[in-house]
């Protein structure tokens, strides 16, 4: 997490400043059910408060921990020395360091599914604006790399956006799984505290109860958060990686926009490169990074361990944050890209006709010429415009093999581009809706 990779609401959410603010509210809501249950006096509930616009001093506590060797306590050292010593004496009563760490990581990491669901939700909105502005726009159609047959600018957009649409149930239902908390004590059996704390610390954090909870939060719930933001930057790195591809100069199809003053080699003053692409695909590799840490920590030993602590210090800030900047920047690329359709229809026409070869090879057989046979007329006239640069439907012309089954004008109506694009209506349907 550096800042050139970084936006700061993200980053906000993982400061020590936010970290200790969230866990003075699980200890000062805590200390209210307690207050309620009749555990503690009310009035000491009610002085734990007197730090609710505190700005906890992190240095201080920083201070603390290097003779405590442990940041709970050293936060709550530094708690009492607000509310005082007499007064604090109640917080954290039967609890435990997990307690308070694993409901503030999934506050965290709540928050910070909310930043990405709206990040996605922008660049949906994006997508779909320029799906719609290219619905009709024909372009060559790949597979292997190799021209194949004609589809749209549009559907390209369309298939990224449904994808982007899986990608934000799949962070919806994310952000549902990780937003438990804990306040269950010493190998979560409750022993010292109440559940009816539990229940109202979770409900005053925005949080349900973890159902069970051995002292730590179930660590799947944390891989599978992890999971899906790694699948998210997987789909950023496929759109990313088509816009490359548009972007070489042989291709020209589309390119990221070059701003006014922008330079694209310190070497080459002609060069405009896909620099913006080519940064998300290696932002999507950092945010995978996180996966199997994630993964590994579900193991841990007995009740709990702390072998997950130090990988999610690292990978919560870092996932997260690098998520969000790539769909910040991906939404401003998708926004400016600039289309050549132009280019896309030279393309096209690149192999004079050849991408109708299926057209023709279905039409014999409907004639009644073998598929073998008809494959064999086809590739035979499709490999002279590879080889010499002919023109197919002039070599299907010539050819008395195909002109026996077909007439001239069934040869040319082969040749309609409309041909493809007929069922591009029926798809923004089922992608977009009615």
């Amino acid at each position: 997490m550096i800042p050139r990779y970084s936006r700061p609401d993200m980053v906000a959410i993982w400061s020590p400043e936010t970290r200790f603010r969230i866990w003075f509210e699980i200890e000062a809501h805590a200390c209210d059910a307690m207050a309620a249950l009749g555990v503690i006096p009310k009035e000491n509930a009610e002085a734990v408060w007197k730090a609710k616009d505190v700005e906890f001093d992190t240095a201080r506590i920083d201070e603390i921990e290097a003779v405590t060797k442990h940041d709970v306590i050293a936060f709550l050292t530094h708690l009492a020395e607000h509310v005082g010593s007499d007064e604090a004496r109640f917080v954290h009563q039967g609890m435990t360091s997990s307690d308070v760490l694993d409901t503030c990581l999934n506050v965290q990491l709540t928050r910070a599914a909310d930043l990405l669901i709206a990040d996605v939700e922008k660049l949906l909105a994006a997508l779909k604006k320029r799906a719609y502005e290219h619905k009709d726009t024909v372009r060559i159609g790949r597979s292997h790399g190799i021209h194949a047959e004609p589809t749209t600018m549009g559907l390209t957009f369309a298939r990224f956006y449904a994808e982007m649409d899986r990608n934000l149930r799949r962070l919806r239902v994310a952000r549902e799984e990780i937003a438990t908390g804990a306040i269950s004590g010493a190998v979560g059996t409750f022993a010292n505290i109440d559940p009816r704390v539990e229940e109202h610390v979770c409900k005053m954090l925005g949080l349900i109860p973890e159902p069970i909870s051995t002292q730590v939060i179930p660590r799947d719930r944390h891989a599978a958060f992890f999971s899906a933001l790694a699948i998210v930057a997987s789909s950023i790195e496929n759109i990313a990686v088509e816009v490359r591809h548009m972007q070489r100069t042989e291709v020209l199809e589309a390119e990221e926009f070059f701003s006014k003053g922008q330079k694209g080699s310190s070497a080459m003053p002609h060069k405009r490169n896909p620099v913006l692409s080519e940064n998300l695909t290696g932002l999507a590799r950092l945010v995978r990074m996180a996966v199997i840490p994630a993964l590994e920590n579900v193991a841990l030993w007995h009740e709990r361990d702390i072998s997950h602590s130090s990988v999610e210090r690292n990978i919560g800030p870092d996932a997260t944050v690098t998520l969000d900047f790539a769909l910040g920047r991906l939404t401003g690329l998708i926004e400016n890209l600039v289309v050549y359709p132009e280019n896309m229809m030279r393309n096209m026409n690149k192999f004079r006709g050849l991408v109708m070869s299926q057209r023709v090879l279905l039409a014999l057989t409907q004639a009644g010429v073998s598929r073998e046979d008809s494959y064999r007329l086809v590739q035979r006239n499709a490999m002279k415009v590879w080889e010499q640069g002919a023109d197919f439907k002039t070599e299907l012309l010539a050819d008395p093999e195909v002109t026996a089954a077909l007439s001239p004008a069934e040869i040319e109506e082969k040749f309609d581009l409309g041909y493809h694009t007929k069922h591009v209506d029926t798809i923004f349907a089922r992608v977009f809706g009615a």
